[in-house]
């Protein structure tokens, strides 16, 4: 008996059919999921790797955006000299305010400023009807006092005279003795005070107390005078020795041995170029400033011709003084702190050294060291105060047309 055969679909002529494939091997299935778990693992490893790549790069960042950028500069050498050069103001070589003695109204002053004047020349003269009344009083209880201890004069001669005739007792003659003493002694008081209103009362003429110059002028006619120089005096004049001219100079540690007094000194002045004012190291005060390390030196210029004048900066000039190996730096590269002036350095390693340095002669914007710097020295411009030792910088590069520093 035959199988029966199954009925076929009918065949559309317009409809194609899709070809047989062949089964799919066994396995390939696991195969496409291990590798995409592979691939999912894989994308995990690279974000991750990615994520702690940039947290280090965050890390070095932050690092070296703490450590603070500076500016270095070297020293350099300053020129040697035998001559040493040093600021200094001249100042009158004697300077006195002039203060009433007696008290009044200014009735008339004879020199205005610049004016010259020699000494015990009248310089105002000043009106006081209050001493003179005291001084008029004064007199007259003089005279009283003088006419009583003239009666008591006789008074004790005649008591006398009755106690050797037997008439009165010794005790009463000692009375009119003591009296009498003490009428002589009423009298010198009247007289002291007579002259004490007497010389005040010859106040009234303000004279010049030495020759000199008048530089300052602070009253006039009808101004209130107040006698002495308390709170409520106000000095009159002031009158000041132009020559010759004392010239103060503050000499460093360093040189100080080498001024003596005597030797010779030179000024020189902006406003005369070219020309020299000669003089001589009149005296020094023989002691170092503990708060400035300098030597208080006086230098006397004579002036005979007024050409200069008190108050005024000069440069002066020491001849032979002993020559030293320094260098100078601005200015804004010093620190000053409690144990001294200091100057960043930052060493080979990028590290900051507060170097402790003596300082020599200043020149406005740079300034003479003596010890502690060389020219090979990086040295940081414009520190900042919180600038510890041991820091770590980082040097900014130099600018066109500056020397490059010496980078760690």
């Amino acid at each position: 008996m035959s199988e029966p055969i199954a009925p076929q679909a009918p065949h559309h002529p317009e409809i194609e059919l899709p070809p047989d494939l062949p089964p799919a091997p066994r396995g390939r299935g696991s195969m496409l999921v291990g590798v995409a778990l592979f691939v999912l693992v894989l994308a995990g490893a690279v974000t991750l790797l990615e994520r702690r790549t940039d947290a280090k790069a965050l890390a070095n960042d932050t690092e070296a955006a703490s450590v603070p950028t500076v500016s270095v500069i070297h020293a350099k050498a300053a020129s040697v000299s035998g001559e040493l050069v040093l600021p200094g103001t001249l100042q009158a070589y004697e300077e006195s305010p002039i203060f009433a003695r007696t008290s009044g109204y200014l009735v008339r002053w004879y020199k205005d400023i610049g004016s010259k004047v020699n000494k015990g020349e009248l310089l105002a003269t000043i009106d006081t009807p209050e001493v003179d009344q005291q001084l008029a009083q004064s007199r007259s209880s003089r005279e009283q006092v003088r006419a009583q201890s003239e009666l008591a004069k006789v008074s004790s001669g005649r008591w006398e005279s009755m106690r050797q005739a037997g008439v009165v007792s010794q005790q009463d003659a000692d009375q009119q003795t003591s009296a009498y003493r003490q009428s002589q002694a009423n009298l010198a008081a009247a007289e002291a005070a007579v002259r004490r209103l007497e010389q005040q009362e010859s106040f009234k003429q303000v004279y010049a107390p030495f020759s000199g110059v008048l530089i300052r002028r602070n009253v006039d006619p009808g101004a209130l005078i107040n006698a002495g120089a308390g709170t409520a005096g106000q000095e009159l004049f002031v009158i000041a020795r132009v020559d010759p001219l004392r010239v103060f100079v503050n000499v460093p540690q360093a040189y100080a041995q080498s001024i003596k007094s005597g030797s010779k000194a030179s000024v020189t002045l902006q406003e005369f170029p070219g020309q020299t004012f000669a003089g001589n190291i009149a005296r020094t005060s023989d002691a170092i400033d503990p708060a400035t390390r300098t030597l208080l030196t006086e230098v006397d210029v004579p002036n005979a011709g007024g050409k200069l004048l008190p108050g005024s900066f000069g440069q002066v000039h020491f001849a032979g003084t002993t020559s030293l190996e320094s260098v100078t730096i601005p200015v804004n590269a010093m620190l000053f702190r409690g144990e001294g002036p200091r100057v960043g350095i930052v060493n080979p390693q990028g590290q900051v050294n507060l170097r402790p340095i003596s300082i020599g002669r200043d020149f406005g914007d740079t300034i003479e060291i003596l010890g502690g710097l060389s020219e090979a020295d990086s040295i940081i411009v414009n520190p900042s105060d919180s600038l510890e030792e041991g820091q770590k910088v980082r040097i900014a590069p130099s600018s066109p047309g500056q020397a490059p520093p010496v980078k760690p």
